[in-house]
């Protein structure tokens, strides 16, 4: 009897596995994942191995498409059963299970073991290249913003495919499991097989007199009215009853949509087809089947309509594509869809492209979790190559981390010709449910700010700056009285800036903002030297006791060459000083050989030799303490000459601030008029 019990037991698990398989089969996977699950724990290790492994597979498959967690704990169970044996696709799945959840580096290691016996694999190619390129990609970042559109999402449910109606602006309708009551109509109790949430239904707002978005409602016309049990599974109508609905398109007048429609017939789900209805008397009529295949087995769905209407695109999962779910595309003939097609490797993938969309600029928007991405479904833009002669080829870009992350990224649409709009994500939602955000592109700018001061950091209010851009744009603007200013700048444009102000030297600074892609502003502070009043070189530097430059000091020498080429009417004296230590002779002589030094610097490097004194002073010409040295020093009285009575007063260490204070390299303009006669 024990061992007829066994049996028996044995048969009943084997017919729970048949069961399951055909439930996944037919695409009830939240149906499939708990019979696997009940089987799994019933299943002995060591006897039944294999079909545990098997087991253990097919519930983490479900899970993986339901985009559950778990998916990858059923896959590292089937790994202990040595389910790789039967089947290494096991590791091309864990890899997208795994990087679905952001652990980038397993899931770079399984998509390595799976191309260990499929290295062509593109799919798993596209995997490993994403996961070692993501912290790369994360730096570049997005120009487009992003933000939740809270106003169309509700806690504890989906809300996805977003989609204007029409060309307008002011109305939306989307793809929601909500249960609201709406005009009348019950709850929608029964949950789907496939994913065991409540059904998707279409969703409709539109935007107030001042610009809200309103009450959101079910789309009118295709749920019937609440007569009778819209649980019971019938096929006898084509309202929407108890069917699952969504992810729609518009013609450009509104007036005309199409979108997914799934209802089961006799308990058992067919599949999606996509129907078309039209808006009459503010509501939608009944919908009409849109005949793509003369297979009616065939699943279609998530329709997208070009701007001129003639073309519809679709995702498919029909014989001749690459494989899983493609993007498919049909002509309009007459009131007829003709010469359905996929769109080839450029596009689609062994794994699933869904969810297109078409701008009016002719671009074309998907999801994909095949191509190279942050895992899960990313949105990708697609254009058509023009620079070649085949035009069938088209270039394909990941739209970035604005969009695209952790989990899966899906269903755009775009106001109009903008680059504004909606798209739906689950990102960063711990129980998975699709929310919709809102997202922009800001207008890119580029700003020249700054300040305006003297050599002592002092704001100039009277300055001026004038701006001269290589596209023949001249700007005049006046410093604020704190010295600042902002100009607005354009892009692909060489610039110079000039600053000027009564009694100063002008300053001059170029740049461009040449192939930049992203806002920019520009710091461009002026430090004016007056033209009445010797100005303190810092950073001159000679070898102790001698005249030799070092090499510290080119940098602020080379600043003097340009504010001479700014200024090509001035002559300078370039002045030398010592501290008070050691003869004065021997100071003097020492001086004036920096000094010269200096000079010989400039005219090596384009300045006139007539346009230079160098005078050495010695120790002849102590600093007088000025508010800036008094602010540093709090101790040295402002007008206090640093001569030798006043230092040898001080402290020791006091007395060798001061010496290194008087040690020190100037200029001060001679002449304004050099060359002008």
């Amino acid at each position: 009897m024990c061992i007829a019990g066994l049996s028996l037991s044995g048969c009943s698990i084997q017919q729970r596995v048949k069961r399951a398989d055909k439930k996944f089969a037919i695409g009830e996977y939240y149906t499939a994942a708990d019979l696997y699950k009940q089987c799994y724990s019933r299943l002995n290790t060591k006897t039944d191995r294999a079909l545990k492994g098997y087991v253990a597979f097919k519930q983490g498959e479900c899970y993986r498409i339901l985009n559950n967690p778990r998916a990858v704990n059923c896959y590292q169970s089937a790994l202990r059963c040595k389910y790789q044996t039967q089947d290494s696709i096991i590791f091309l799945n864990a890899g997208l299970a795994l990087q679905y959840q952001g652990k980038y580096k397993d899931a770079a290691k399984s998509y390595e073991l799976y191309l260990e016996s499929h290295p062509d694999n593109y799919v798993a190619q596209a995997g490993k290249y994403a996961c070692n390129k993501i912290d790369e990609w994360k730096k570049e970042g997005s120009r487009y913003k992003a933000s939740e559109a809270k106003e169309f999402n509700q806690r504890r449910t989906g809300n996805f495919a977003p989609m204007f109606i029409g060309s307008q602006t002011d109305a939306l309708m989307f793809t929601s499991n909500r249960q609201e009551k709406q005009k009348g109509t019950k709850k929608f109790k029964r949950p789907s097989n496939v994913t065991g949430q409540q059904l998707f239904q279409l969703y409709q707002t539109r935007k107030n007199a001042a610009g809200e978005w309103g009450e959101i409602t079910l789309a009118e016309g295709l749920y019937g009215s609440a007569e009778g049990d819209q649980q019971q599974n019938d096929s006898t109508d084509k309202q929407a009853g108890n069917a699952e609905i969504g992810v729609c398109s518009f013609t450009k007048d509104g007036r005309t949509m199409y979108f997914t429609y799934s209802k089961p017939i006799n308990g058992k789900d067919l599949g999606a087809k996509i129907y078309r209805s039209e808006r009459a008397s503010g509501e939608w009529s009944e919908p009409q089947e849109v005949k793509l295949f003369a297979d009616s087995s065939i699943t279609v769905g998530h329709p997208a309509l070009n701007a001129t209407a003639d073309t519809l695109y679709f995702s498919s999962d029909a014989p001749g594509g690459e494989g899983g779910k493609d993007i498919w595309m049909a002509e309009l003939d007459g009131n007829a869809w003709v010469n359905a097609q996929p769109m080839g490797k450029g596009i689609n993938t062994p794994a699933d492209e869904m969810f297109p969309y078409v701008h009016e600029d002719g671009s074309l928007f998907f999801a994909s979790n095949g191509h190279p991405g942050y895992g899960g479904l990313d949105i990708f833009k697609a254009f058509r190559d023009t620079t070649r002669k085949d035009t069938t080829v088209w270039v394909l870009y990941n739209m970035g981390p604005t969009f695209n992350g952790v989990g899966d990224d899906f269903g755009i649409t775009f106001a109009g010709n903008s680059q504004e709009g909606f798209f739906s994500s689950n990102k960063g939602d711990k129980k998975g449910y699709d929310k919709i955000y809102r997202f922009w592109l800001p207008e890119m700018e580029f700003i020249a700010e700054g300040t305006v001061n003297d050599e002592l950091g002092n704001p100039i209010s009277d300055a001026k700056l004038r701006l001269v851009g290589s596209d023949g744009t001249i700007s005049k603007v006046n410093a604020r009285r704190d010295g600042t200013y902002k100009i607005k700048l354009k892009k692909d444009v060489k610039y110079v800036m000039l600053a000027t102000a009564r009694g100063f030297l002008n300053a001059k600074q170029q740049w461009n903002t040449l192939d930049l892609k992203d806002s920019k502003t520009y710091t461009m502070d002026f430090a004016l030297s007056p033209i009445s009043r010797p100005v303190k070189m810092d950073n001159i530097f000679y070898e102790f006791g001698r005249w030799e430059l070092t090499k510290t000091s080119e940098t602020e020498l080379d600043r003097l060459v340009k504010l001479l080429n700014d200024n090509p009417n001035i002559t300078i004296e370039l002045s030398a000083h010592t501290d008070l230590v050691g003869n004065e002779q021997f100071n003097l002589e020492l001086s004036q050989k920096r000094a010269q030094s200096c000079c010989d610097y400039l005219i090596a490097h384009g300045i006139e030799k007539e346009r230079l004194t160098p005078v050495g002073y010695g120790k002849s010409k102590p600093v007088i303490v000025d508010k800036a040295l008094n602010k540093q020093y709090s101790w040295l009285p402002i007008d206090q000459a640093l001569d030798e009575t006043f230092v040898l007063s001080l402290p020791a260490d006091k007395q060798e601030i001061c010496n290194q204070i008087n040690r020190r390299t100037e200029f001060k303009v001679v002449k304004t008029t050099y060359n002008l006669y």
